[in-house]
């Protein structure tokens, strides 16, 4: 937008988006369409409906894009609740705990099961996080490293890893195991025509 709220361009970009689709042999459906108005000045005026192929693309706060959930804040505190679902996995951890495993087995499976989930696309959101969200994601690594027994890399050290394109670090428990740490268009349908069935639309 610029200082005269003219919103030609931006519904112009859209515009040519959906004809690139029809062009392309793709279907945008414009009912899983949301989108996201992103504003942040003081005089924040209302933006008209946008409009496609004559239906009214759905308006919302946050919506899910590639995993992440985007507000239209351009905070993380949503995307840090959904991560932090992952405490649901420690339950099964500590079964396996119970259960007399080693550590390197108990390892692999928070790797597959909780690190996974809390480091999902965190190269793009750990960076503008806030404390109390990047301490809500480390407390769930302390406690599954304590249900372990072996140090765990923390989720600050994870960042930087994939950040500096390092594959793979290591740690060693007390035990001298060595613990090896890893650093939109649907498929074609009956019409052969793909479903963009997902798009994230944001005003600046």
């Amino acid at each position: 937008l610029n200082s005269n709220n003219d919103e030609t361009p931006y519904r112009g970009e859209v515009a040519q988006l959906f004809e690139w689709c029809g062009a392309s042999n793709l279907s945008l459906n414009v009912s899983k369409t949301k989108e996201v108005v992103m504003d942040f000045r003081s005089n924040c005026v209302d933006h008209p409906p946008l409009t496609l192929n004559n239906s009214t693309v759905e308006r919302v706060s946050s919506t899910k894009f590639l995993g992440m959930h985007i507000t239209e804040n351009l905070t993380w505190t949503t995307n840090t609740t959904s991560l932090s679902k992952a405490q649901q996995q420690l339950h099964f951890l500590r079964r396996l705990k119970r259960a007399s495993l080693p550590s390197p087995i108990l390892t692999t499976s928070y790797r597959g099961t909780i690190e996974s989930v809390l480091t999902s696309c965190i190269t793009v959101w750990h960076g503008n996080c806030s404390a109390a969200d990047r301490k809500t994601l480390q407390q769930r690594v302390n406690t599954a490293a304590k249900i372990i027994g072996t140090p765990l890399p923390s989720i600050l050290d994870i960042f930087l890893a994939r950040c500096s394109g390092k594959a793979t670090s290591t740690v060693k428990d007390p035990t001298h195991h060595p613990i090896i740490f890893s650093s939109s268009c649907h498929q074609e349908d009956a019409t052969g025509a793909e479903d963009c069935s997902t798009a994230f639309s944001p005003r600046l």
